[in-house]
């Protein structure tokens, strides 16, 4: 699994960071997504791919 973000596209909802907090954060200054690891563990790929289909923006895609 690849993962990657688009902060063009973020709204700064935090909803990624909620449902997989070690492959995602937000930055300080203005909440924008801000992605920790691109290549996640096999045990995180559903969370990854659960904070990709609620971000509000979509901001998050995945490569399988």
């Amino acid at each position: 699994m690849k993962v990657a973000v688009d902060q063009h596209k973020c709204v700064a909802s935090g909803q990624c960071v909620m449902s997989a907090e070690q492959i995602f954060d937000q930055r300080d200054e203005d909440g924008i997504v801000v992605l920790l690891n691109e290549n996640p563990p096999a045990g995180q790929a559903d969370d990854v791919r659960h904070a990709a289909a609620v971000c509000p923006a979509p901001a998050i895609t995945i490569e399988e």
